[in-house]
């Protein structure tokens, strides 16, 4: 008894991780469009996602039977087998929702935990088959498993992708055609009859699909709502507009605002609903069935029949409440969350700026296709009718406002009623939609529609969601596979395998948490000041203190032939040009950030910005090569190299503090001075380079020593050769109003020497 108590105790601590991995990953399904839109205040939106939350899992009760019985058969499988695939696929869906919110990549818990089921109890069923007398064939698994579900559920993926999308981009341009991106004066005139319109099938969403659990839906009421489907659209449709205009005459209220935050509600009250069956309904499965073992004195664990679990179980209010309030407490206070959040944002957003993806063959094909079908298009369609399109589709002039925004109050509004609207109807065919899957194409597609993929931006966008959409497929390949492994480890092992596991999630969770949290902080470290000229300073001082440093380390590492150090090496320069290449790549964005008074020092920060990426090619150019070389075991380098690289190094470090200190202070006094050491530096290596063709001369060292020594020269070389150029740039730029005593008002000394970009 004691053994399968602490499952149960495990069991829990589980689902509380689970309700907070799960909702992390989740809570973009009904937050993203509202955030996305600035359609309230932050706190508005997550005090109203909560209430949402709140109401509906108490109409949670009814959903959890697919925990018990929706994917395998209870019946044909002893107390202590369920608890092993219990056990099996909270572990893996905990660890697998942690490790995709950890990457950012939204995915789908019902593919999680469905295929996590179907995982445990398919390896569960195989060690039946096997250990059973008699003959031994696959044909047996068809006792044990529902399979007609986890077909079901892959078909729900494909449809719900393939139609959410085409429903969004169709019904988005139809929008958009109709209201503009400029579209108070349209709203006004009919705007009403829109909203109650939206408002209407958000409504119809509410009782169909939000409210299927709950208690007083019972299968007479459900049939009525479906047999008058019609008459109810129709009068709520009429309520909610004259509703609508009513309030608009009295409160002259936001309509699609209004549309915005009733629809996330409404998602937040069937994701609560419908979707906690996916975070505490193992858990409570197995508490149920513990507590139907317990009640039996020397019950036999392997033989304890499970048929009560094919009946309806009532799952206790007070339950569902503290799962509710632990996924409101998420939804708060999860950092991740918002994490999440950023990866549809990003891929949705109207406007250019910082790509989280990148380019790939695919998204470029496709992306050369679609080029080449609307050239042919615009051969065809006359001219008049393109202008049109181009004047419904023409974007508003940047506000303050809009700046904050991924997109419009227009968009969102649109993407929670097609999506409500598909759900909805998906679940009145009784079709299993993904509510992730269904909100991100829905997203995806009024992206497409409002032309907010461009030239400039299509390829990664497109990336983005390929990314996204593999995603889906590995999640339920993932599942399967690790939630058997973890079911076959616990039958072999028993508790102590249970305890290691638990163990091992415990690690995961706490390794990625960590990960996560210096990813912030180092995010947290890319916040500059607005002041574009300090920004410019600044990463230009941090550079040229972080080279140095870096090519001692490496100098270093190669005499010890320390391989962890290296590696560690190569893995900070690869940062350092991905962060320097961000910085360049994002410098139109930047600029369109800046003030009037800070437009004149554009031209500096792009040639720092351009420099700056010099500096990082030059030092990757000597890490990698050190890197190999150490990688495949060649000798180490000889003491008099050594001293050698170490005698450059410390007269490049100087050379970098001083030009650090004279950018930083302004004070180009030492520029000349400065200049005459690099030369003598210089020269200093082709010393070095004629003492190496000796050594190779006497036969003291290598071919490959030789190459990894020129390696580290000419590396050396050209950092001093950038460095001496930036120097030059800097010098060119003196802006007055940053010296003492000046005026503060730009003069022709400010305007930069464009030849000197190289």
């Amino acid at each position: 008894m004691a053994p399968y108590l602490i499952m149960v105790i495990i069991l829990f601590l589980l689902a509380v991780a689970g309700l907070v991995v799960g909702v992390t990953n989740d809570a973009v399904n009904f937050l993203n469009s509202a955030r996305g839109a600035r359609a309230a205040k932050n706190w508005i939106i997550l005090l109203i996602a909560s209430l949402g939350v709140l109401i509906g899992t108490t109409f949670s009760s009814g959903m959890m039977e697919v925990a018990r019985k929706g994917i395998f058969h209870p019946e044909q499988f002893g107390f202590a087998e369920i608890m092993i695939i219990y056990m099996a696929v909270m572990l893996t869906n905990v660890i697998l929702l942690d490790a995709y919110n950890t990457l950012a990549l939204p995915t789908s818990t019902t593919v999680s935990i469905v295929f996590s089921l179907l995982g445990a109890a398919l390896a569960v069923a195989l060690l039946k088959v096997i250990r059973s007398p008699g003959e031994t064939t696959i044909n047996l698994l068809s006792l044990y498993i529902n399979s007609d579900k986890a077909l079901a559920i892959i078909a729900g993926i494909l449809l719900s992708v393939l139609i959410a999308f085409l429903a969004g981009s169709l019904i988005q341009f139809l929008t958009r055609l109709l209201f503009t991106f400029q579209f108070d004066r349209q709203l006004s005139r009919f705007g009403s009859v829109w909203g109650g319109l939206c408002i209407s099938l958000i409504t119809y969403f509410i009782l169909i699909k939000g409210a299927d659990g709950a208690s007083f839906m019972t299968e007479s009421l459900k049939a009525a709502i479906a047999r008058n489907t019609g008459e109810i659209l129709l009068l709520s449709f009429i309520g909610w507009t004259l509703l609508i205009q009513f309030f608009r005459w009295i409160f002259k209220i936001n309509i699609p605002r209004l549309i915005i935050l009733i629809g996330t509600f409404s998602l937040a009250f069937a994701f609560a609903g419908n979707d906690l069956v996916n975070f505490i309904g193992v858990p409570l499965a197995g508490y149920h069935a513990f507590r139907v073992f317990a009640a039996v004195p020397g019950a036999d664990p392997q033989n304890f029949p499970m048929q009560f679990m094919s009946g309806s179980i009532h799952t206790e209010t007070y339950l569902l409440l503290i799962a509710g309030s632990v996924m409101i407490l998420t939804l708060w206070f999860s950092k991740k969350s918002r994490h999440v959040s950023q990866t549809e944002l990003s891929i949705a957003r109207q406007d250019i700026g910082e790509e989280r993806f990148a380019s790939t063959g695919i998204s470029r094909a496709i992306v050369y296709s679609m080029i080449a079908v609307s050239a042919f298009f615009q051969k065809h369609i006359p001219e008049r009718t393109r202008m049109f399109f181009n004047r419904r589709f023409a974007h508003a002039l940047p506000g303050t406002e809009q700046e904050t925004q991924s997109f419009d109050l227009i968009r969102a509004s649109m993407n929670l009623t097609i999506a409500s609207c598909l759900i909805a109807l998906g679940t009145s065919f009784e079709l299993p939609l993904s509510t992730t899957y269904v909100t991100f194409m829905v997203s995806m597609g009024t992206t497409l529609a409002d032309r907010a993929w461009g030239r400039e931006s299509a390829v990664y966008r497109v990336a983005g969601v390929f990314t996204v959409i593999g995603g889906w497929f590995l999640t339920a390949f993932i599942a399967l596979i690790v939630s058997m492994i973890f079911a076959l480890l616990i039958d072999l092992g028993g508790l102590l395998s249970v305890i290691l596991l638990f163990a091992l999630a415990v690690f995961i969770l706490y390794r990625t948490f960590r990960h996560h949290h210096k990813e912030q902080q180092r995010s947290a470290g890319k916040k500059e000041d607005s002041d574009i000229f300090a920004q410019c300073n600044t990463h230009t001082c941090k550079i040229l203190g972080y080279i140095p440093d870096l090519l001692k380390q490496t100098i270093e590492a190669i005499y010890r032939e320390d391989r962890k150090s290296i590696k560690q090496l190569l893995t900070e320069v690869d940062d350092l040009l991905t962060d320097t290449k961000e910085r360049k790549n994002n410098f139109t964005v930047c600029l369109r950030n800046l003030d009037e008074a800070s437009l004149n020092y554009g031209q500096l920060y792009l040639q720092m910005l351009h420099y700056i990426r010099e500096f990082s090619h030059s030092i990757e150019y000597i890490v990698r090569g050190s890197h190999d070389y150490i990688l495949n075991n060649h000798r180490a380098v000889i003491e008099e190299q050594y001293g050698e690289l170490l005698e450059l190094h410390g007269g490049l470090e100087r050379i970098f503090c001083e030009v650090s200190a004279t950018v930083s202070s302004r004070d180009f006094s030492s520029k000349e001075s400065i200049k005459r050491r690099q030369e003598k530096l210089l020269k200093q290596i082709g010393i070095f380079q004629s003492r190496q063709v000796k050594r190779v001369k006497d036969g003291r060292i290598n071919t490959r020593n030789t190459l990894l020594y020129m390696t580290l020269l000419f590396g050396i070389r050209d950092l001093l050769a950038h460095l001496v150029r930036l120097l030059k740039v800097q010098s060119k730029f003196i802006p007055h109003d940053r010296v003492p005593g000046s005026t503060g008002k730009n003069t022709k000394n400010e305007q930069m020497d464009l030849s000197l970009f190289e």
